[in-house]
């Protein structure tokens, strides 16, 4: 990207529409931020007592599970209000610093809202894989105008929240967001997008590497026992796991319906079921359709 010339004109080709601006402004301002953060504060912050403005250090929990769901989050956020406020017209400056910065400046007044919260403080791993994120969406925009490396997401489940139903989640809507053993992150590139205009690689073709982790219990350690139904006594070892698998970008798939291309556009944060392969301490495993 060296020596890449970034130009912030104003595209003559998008049209300014005003309905549209009105729309992804008040969906910004209304449903991402204000609103969500009155409910955080209202259903999960008033629970706990407030005081003083502290640090809270985690950055060894979950083998940086929650670490990088922030990274996630991020990019998304930043990629999908990027497109809005290009579809509404809005010049590439504005796209870049607005739009590319919204959901940044969500996640960051949370950290903070954490930072008064005696049950929790503002952690600065969480802020900074928080920038990370954003700027990953957002420098791609920059110099490409397209997202060739795409940050995606599958889960499934782990079996463990029956352990710990308290932080792992005790039904299926919370244990997507709390059990660290069931996701899977995924950076996935497009090999094509590198590649001179000519070349016959198929341009919707991805290739993904994968991080998730198993056996957490809890955050830094498993602090407790489990017992089956029989009253065995076992307990999970913790590991990191990395993959390697195909992708599909589906915003690179052709289609004149401009109503697939918001579908595609939205469900691409997730992976794509392919055949993978497994790395850990405990050697390889193929799966033949992993998600």
């Amino acid at each position: 990207m060296l020596g890449t010339k970034i130009s912030f004109a104003q595209n003559d080709s998008l049209a300014v529409n005003y309905k549209k601006r009105k729309i992804v402004l008040a969906t910004s301002s209304a449903a991402l931020t204000t609103g969500s953060l009155i409910y955080l504060n209202q259903a999960w912050y008033q629970q706990y007592n407030t005081g003083k403005f502290h640090f809270f250090n985690d950055n060894n929990e979950w083998l940086q599970m929650d670490k990088v769901g922030h990274v996630y989050t991020n990019y998304q956020m930043a990629r999908l209000m990027m497109g809005g406020f290009k579809w509404a017209g809005y010049n590439k400056q504005q796209q870049l610093f607005v739009g590319g910065t919204i959901g940044l400046a969500y996640m960051t007044a949370v950290e903070v809202m954490d930072g008064f919260s005696k049950g929790w403080g503002f952690s600065y791993g969480d802020e900074i894989a928080n920038v990370l994120g954003a700027s990953l969406a957002i420098s791609q925009h920059a110099y490409w105008n397209e997202q060739r490396i795409q940050l995606k997401f599958s889960y499934s489940q782990s079996g463990l929240a029956k352990y710990n139903p308290d932080l792992l989640g005790q039904t299926f809507a919370t244990q997507i967001l709390k059990d660290y053993n069931a996701q899977t992150h995924w950076l996935s590139i497009n090999p094509g997008s590198f590649m001179k205009k000519e070349n016959k690689f198929p341009k919707w073709l991805n290739v993904a590497c994968g991080y998730s982790a198993y056996g957490m219990l809890a955050g830094t350690y498993n602090n407790f026992t489990v017992q089956d139904a029989d009253g065995n006594v076992f307990k999970f070892e913790r590991e990191r796991r990395f993959y390697f698998s195909l992708d599909v970008d589906l915003t690179r798939i052709k289609t004149r319906s401009k109503a697939l291309k918001k579908v595609f556009s939205v469900i691409n944060i997730l992976k794509f079921p392919a055949p993978a392969i497994q790395f850990s301490k405990k050697g390889a495993k193929f799966y033949y359709l992993y998600y």
